[in-house]
């Protein structure tokens, strides 16, 4: 047999052709005022005076660039399905009228030190429809300070870009707000435009539907679970605790319990509201547990979204402090040096965890600021404190799973393949038409390719004021799991049931062929949300 290059599926996957809006394939870009943007917080708006008051536009027309558009584009984050797609859409645009897309390397920090190569046609065929996000590499950097807004825009000079993508999530895009709000404050020509991209689901409001990559995730995620459930059921003698990414929302737990229908799923936001301490916390799951052992059930699936201990009020608060003190020290500060700064409360409630969760609880921030809860075994907590609360019996066997990584660079489905295809259009058009501080977006996501619309909403929109390193900034707020909404509404009225029986769904893998009930659906999230609103 021949050495091979590519496998079966990715030869075939780089032959699909996206389904996208006939807006999208036709010349000539127009953009019109959809509606008035969002009110924007006086603060915010102080701070951003040049696109505080742009209006939310559409697109009634064709969007291919213009000759001669030169564009720049930046991953920034962690990797989710669909980014290649994005760059795809961006360089067909730019291509077929004579323009070319430049790729910046390693996320922020290739626009910062100008490290980047104009992307050509092999390497941009080769990556059609793949997951990843290795074609130019990403990063966690943050545009910060003056030296690298002007290091920025010293790169789009030099390169001559009319425009800059910055394709990321919530934190990457409101960097994409700052360097548009900079570049127009100092008189830099280039446009820039961000597009939504995360698997956790929290970048979304209005126009925005969703982010892409959450389509692809959870489907991996409940293909997982899945096979777990069923290999709990045979077994008939573990339960499965087993987190989920989402680091301040429970989207990705919540989609994935609406498709495998767990035993028991936490959601954050239900935490929170209901002030519920991580002791009653373990009692809700602990009941359950007593419950189906009863029945003579010693197995089960329990869900945890990785951000449930921000959730928890007592340690919510610990972090915060934690965020701060940390923020503040030097590096050389003990654990006990750091911890007498704390209410005594709060250092009680760090006393009580296990040895492992303090010292996690301890590591470094990441570059904004935030604790990194996907190094924490939050399912390891809840597994430890349930095992305290129960103190019984060899009938309690568990096992533990952290579902992270195996979702953020699978092969996007059909509909992530199209959305993110799609978004690199709708960002080339948006540009081509010289619209700065936007995030791409297309609306009625639930319907066919056919009938989205291509939209670009402020990014000033999405903001509001939140506290980073134990100071108020600008932010794009994350959009959390409404529990008024259709979705969290759908599992609360069913996960009694759940709890009861084994009701277990198995999706399998994420399909590319075939019917279109299985190839082309949409989330569970995303079909009760567009049923809500209809």
């Amino acid at each position: 047999m021949q050495d091979r290059s590519l496998s079966p599926l990715q030869a075939e996957r780089q032959r699909y052709a996206p389904k996208v809006p006939p807006a999208l394939m036709s010349a000539g870009p127009t953009w019109e005022g959809a509606a008035a943007a969002s009110q924007v917080d006086p603060t915010i708006a102080s701070q951003f005076p040049h696109t505080a008051e742009l209006l939310q536009i559409r697109c009634t027309s064709g969007t291919l660039a213009p000759a001669g558009q030169r564009v720049g584009v930046v991953l920034s984050g962690g990797q989710a399905p669909g980014g290649h797609n994005v760059m795809t859409g961006l360089y067909d645009a730019l291509s077929a009228h004579g323009g070319e897309l430049t790729g910046f390397l390693g996320g922020p920090i290739g626009i910062i030190e100008d490290k980047g190569r104009v992307l050509g046609a092999a390497e941009i065929d080769a990556h059609r429809n793949t997951g990843g996000f290795d074609l130019i590499g990403s990063g966690r950097d943050k545009i910060a300070t003056e030296a690298q807004f002007a290091a920025c825009a010293e790169a789009c000079r030099r390169r001559e870009l009319t425009g800059l993508v910055v394709i990321g999530g919530d934190d990457s895009n409101t960097n994409a707000a700052v360097l548009a709000e900079w570049f127009l404050a100092n008189g830099v020509s280039t446009s820039v435009v961000g597009v939504p991209k995360t698997i956790d689901g929290d970048l979304k409001a209005g126009a925005v539907e969703c982010s892409f990559g959450f389509d692809t995730a959870t489907r991996v995620y409940a293909q997982l679970v899945g096979n777990i459930a069923r290999d709990a059921r045979s077994a008939g003698k573990y339960w499965h605790f087993i987190r989920l990414m989402g680091r301040s929302a429970s989207h990705v737990t919540l989609e994935v319990a609406l498709q495998t229908q767990p035993n028991f799923a936490f959601i954050g936001e239900e935490v929170r509201a209901n002030g519920w301490t991580l002791a009653q916390c373990i009692e809700k799951i602990a009941a359950v547990i007593v419950d189906r052992a009863g029945r003579g059930q010693h197995h089960g699936i329990c869900l945890v979204p990785e951000g449930l201990i921000e959730f928890i009020p007592e340690i919510g608060r610990l972090i915060e402090q934690l965020n701060t003190a940390l923020a503040n020290d030097d590096g050389n500060g003990s654990e006990e040096t750091i911890l007498a700064g704390l209410p005594a409360d709060s250092r009680n409630v760090f006393r009580s965890l296990p040895a492992q969760i303090r010292g996690q609880l301890l590591l470094d921030r990441d570059s904004h600021g935030n604790v990194q809860v996907s190094k924490i075994d939050t399912e390891s907590l809840v597994i430890a404190k349930v095992q305290e609360h129960l103190n019984f019996s060899d009938s309690f066997r568990t096992q533990h799973h952290f579902f992270g990584y195996e979702g953020r660079c699978a092969a996007p489905t059909n509909f992530d393949a199209d959305y993110t295809y799609a978004l690199g259009r709708t960002a080339a058009s948006l540009l081509a038409s010289g619209k700065s501080g936007y995030i791409a977006a297309l609306t009625g996501l639930s319907t066919e390719a056919s009938a989205w619309e291509p939209t670009g909403v402020p990014l000033t929109s999405l903001m509001h004021i939140e506290t980073r390193k134990g100071k108020p900034v600008p932010v794009i707020a994350k959009a959390l799991v409404d529990l008024d909404g259709a979705p969290f509404r759908y599992f609360a009225e069913r996960r009694r049931q759940w709890a009861d029986d084994d009701a277990y769904l198995y999706p399998g893998a994420p399909q590319y062929f075939g019917p279109a009930e299985i190839s082309d659906g949409r989330t569970m999230t995303l079909t009760l949300e567009a049923e809500e609103r209809a």
